[in-house]
């Protein structure tokens, strides 16, 4: 069982920044692959940004490309995601998850954390 916690949400004008983390409770954290999703009010959940076990690899949606980065720093069991430029779109629950297959869209199918509510006004 892996316990997965996200900070670090809030409020924020549209074009400004905020900087989320996950914290996992597994002492085997580098042995999973991490990426997050969100959820706006009404919509499916989509995925964000993922990256490999030990962080050389990671992959964005077309959406993000160029304005979030996706981090990890196994000795803290802790995933992160940089949001710069951010827009109103991007309001939605931010939630991490963990993979022991892949980094792929689709390999999320393990552990999943709460969420964090990220807003963004306009």
């Amino acid at each position: 069982q892996v316990q997965l916690v996200e900070s670090g949400g809030g409020l924020v004008q549209a074009g400004g920044s905020l900087r989320l983390s996950c914290a996992a409770s597994k002492r085997t954290f580098s042995s999973y692959c991490m990426g997050w999703f969100r959820q706006a009010p009404g919509k499916d959940r989509d995925f964000v940004a993922s990256i490999d076990w030990g962080g050389g690899g990671t992959y964005y949606a077309h959406s993000v490309k160029g304005r979030f980065t996706i981090s990890r720093d196994n000795t803290k069991n802790t995933v992160y995601l940089q949001m710069d430029s951010l827009r109103p779109e991007g309001t939605a629950v931010y939630y991490c998850a963990t993979s022991s297959t892949g980094w792929g869209i689709f390999d999320f199918q393990d552990y999943w954390g709460q969420g964090t509510q990220v807003t963004v006004s306009s």
